[in-house]
């Protein structure tokens, strides 16, 4: 009787996402989080307190669940890594846009997973690369996410007025629901009479100006075409592809109006979000993995047009596996990179945790690797696990893939159906080695490229490129170094040795790497004959 009750007073919400919003996976997510949730978090514990001298970002000054009693507290911990962490930071903004002005604040409290991650200076990048807008606590040595018992990310915590923890939840959750919980404590709290008079009010840093070319650079293509010097770039930030001539540093076309957005038309019209992998089909065609639309977008380089082939805008959840979607009607999430092998462009679905194939024919998509469990185990290609996967590259008939999450360069033999890892051990094995491949070590690599069965990898956490020769079996380091320290970073008015700076891709043209440098928002080469790194120049023609 009460999940019968429940559910007559969430019909109208039910009835919206299923009927209107035609999102079948988002309905039967809500659904259960409706029947399951609902009553069985309340705690009513009182929330541990912050601890002093910890390092807050986006805020001139630390912050206390003391200062902030009276107020809807939503504390939010994440790892900037984390794909799921990165679907739920839209409803986070949502949520602080609604509620503004009222009493409630959300707060980021950064549990790192990775080393990198703990450095202060990289979570302020990341705050800055996904514009989140609220105050971020940095939660060294894990203190926090112990006291609060936390499991996983995200895990999102609920205070009320009165500094008591009234819910608890792990992984992504739908607005709407959230809002039905705020909503009712909030009112709650007016009749209780304990709400502040004062909502909060968190004053941000100033952040430095943004980037002019590139602002977040993510993937880069080469053109198929023989002796075509052409390379497309996405400026993930900035919202654009860029087309650019390799050779003279001439920059051809920008495609996208800069805004965030979901629209097809004219390359001075039509808008992307954060699009990612990028890949030339042919001549005059490229794919781009349109990452936060959910979406694969075609460029029409002789039209100047881009369409929409696959996506609907909206994030989506798994489909059965051997079931080919027509790709405008099928919601994706999080594609993060392409390949393509004959008629198919393969998809790294980094948010599925799922290999899946567009077919360029019919246009539809499928399921092609990965039950969508988050894991690395090899096998049979529904049996195997991937983690989020973000980088791909084919060669013939092998597909490799940057399986960023487990730390691993996995492989998908396309004639034999199985899958295989190279290099990388699981989840929680990650560092920075050299050497034979049964020990070596990589940190969240987002970039591949492949040759001769040699593979570059841009191994992101580490900043550095690395070289994996698979006949040898082992693993060097080209670009980069353990001691991180040994480099300056862009800003740095003492800089003389500029090196990567979470690099999230490398590709090779004309025995040169060319490499997404992401957090120093440029584009760097690196020429194999004589070892020197350096910056690319691209300019408008005169």
């Amino acid at each position: 009787m009460k999940y019968i009750l429940r559910m007559i007073s969430y019909y109208n919400d039910l009835l919206y996402i299923f009927v209107l919003k035609q999102n079948t996976f988002i309905f039967f997510k809500y659904l259960l989080y409706l029947m399951f949730n609902t009553d069985y978090n309340m705690t009513g514990e009182t929330a541990p307190e912050f601890p002093e001298g910890y390092i807050w970002l986006n805020t001139t000054y630390p912050l206390s669940l003391r200062s902030l009693r009276g107020n809807v507290v939503l504390l939010d911990f994440w790892t900037y890594c984390c794909i799921n962490c990165m679907h739920m930071l839209p409803i986070l903004s949502n949520l602080e846009e609604k509620y503004k002005n009222k009493n409630f604040i959300v707060i980021g409290v950064h549990s790192a997973k990775f080393i990198n991650e703990e450095e202060p200076a990289n979570i302020k990048e990341a705050i800055d690369r996904y514009d989140i807008q609220h105050p971020v606590i940095v939660d060294e040595s894990m203190h926090i996410w112990e006291q609060y018992e936390v499991k996983a990310w995200p895990t999102f915590v609920i205070i009320d007025p009165e500094q008591k923890i009234l819910y608890r939840f792990e992984e992504e959750i739908p607005q709407m629901y959230l809002e039905k919980i705020i909503d009712k404590i909030i009112e709650k709290g007016r009749i209780d009479k304990v709400l502040s008079s004062k909502p909060p009010t968190i004053k941000k840093g100033k952040n430095g100006d943004k980037p002019t070319l590139f602002y977040y650079p993510g993937k880069l293509s080469f053109s198929r075409s023989k002796n075509d010097d052409r390379v497309a770039i996405s400026d993930s930030n900035h919202n654009k592809i860029i087309i650019a001539s390799i050779d003279n540093g001439n920059i051809l076309d920008i495609i996208g109006n800069g805004q965030k957005g979901f629209l097809d038309g004219r390359f001075n019209e039509s808008s992307f979000f954060r699009p990612q992998g990028i890949l030339w089909i042919d001549e005059d065609t490229i794919f781009v993995a349109d990452t936060e639309n959910h979406a694969i977008r075609k460029i029409d380089l002789k039209k100047k047009e881009v369409t929409t082939i696959a996506g609907t805008g909206t994030q989506g959840g798994y489909i059965r596996y051997g079931a080919e979607v027509a790709g405008r009607t099928c919601s994706l999430s999080s594609p993060w990179d392409l390949a393509m092998y004959k008629d198919r462009v393969f998809i790294a679905m980094a948010g599925l945790h799922q290999i899946w194939y567009l077919d360029i024919n019919s246009q539809k998509v499928s399921p092609y690797a990965g039950d969508g469990t988050e894991n690395l185990v090899n096998g049979a290609l529904m049996e195997s696990r991937f983690a989020q996967p973000s980088g791909l590259s084919m060669e013939k008939d092998m597909l490799y893939v940057a399986d960023s999450e487990s730390s691993s360069i996995r492989f998908i033999d396309l004639k034999k159906h199985y899958t295989g890892t190279i290099v990388g051990k699981g989840l929680f094995e990650f560092g920075y080695e050299d050497g034979a491949l049964n020990n070596a070590k990589l940190q969240h690599p987002i970039g591949i490229d492949s040759n001769n069965r040699n593979i570059y990898v841009a191994d992101t956490y580490n900043n550095a490129i690395r070289f994996i020769d698979i006949e040898k079996r082992e693993m060097k380091t080209i670009i980069g170094t353990k001691d991180v320290h040994s480099v300056c970073r862009f800003d740095d008015p003492h800089c003389d040795i500029l090196g990567l700076y979470e690099p999230s891709d490398v590709k090779i043209h004309v025995n040169k790497l060319y490499i997404a440098d992401t957090n120093n928002h440029l584009i760097r080469s690196f020429d194999m004959r004589t070892s020197l790194l350096k910056t690319v120049k691209l300019k408008f023609p005169i």
